[in-house]
């Protein structure tokens, strides 16, 4: 035991004659590691990317709740009533009259 912890701190695992072995599976331990860090950056860029979308979600809905109040608003009689009074116009006193059309075959 206390000679293969001074192998390992001295380092003559990597330069003996089977180090091939060592060297292989110390390389496959550094590409999984590559390979884990590349997923972990991945994962929290799309963790922001969801962040920001969200945000950008609920900026549109209001803007869509803001703007569709606006509509209804306008919409109503009186604004309409009052708008045309500006430009000139008045409601009719006379109610309006059905046009009825009688197709001949």
């Amino acid at each position: 035991m206390k000679k293969s912890v001074s192998n390992i701190l001295k380092g003559t695992f990597l330069v003996s004659d089977d180090s091939f072995k060592n060297w292989r599976f110390i390389l496959f331990i550094s590409g999984l590691a590559i390979v884990m860090i590349a997923s972990s950056h991945s994962a929290d860029k799309k963790v922001y990317e969801i962040a920001r979308l969200k945000n950008e979600v609920k900026e549109m809905r209001s803007q869509f709740v803001d703007g569709r109040s606006k509509l209804m608003r306008l919409k109503m009689e009186s604004h309409v009533v009052n708008v045309m009074q500006e430009i000139g116009l008045s409601s009719s006193v006379t109610p309006p009259k059905k046009i009825k059309v009688i197709a001949k075959n």
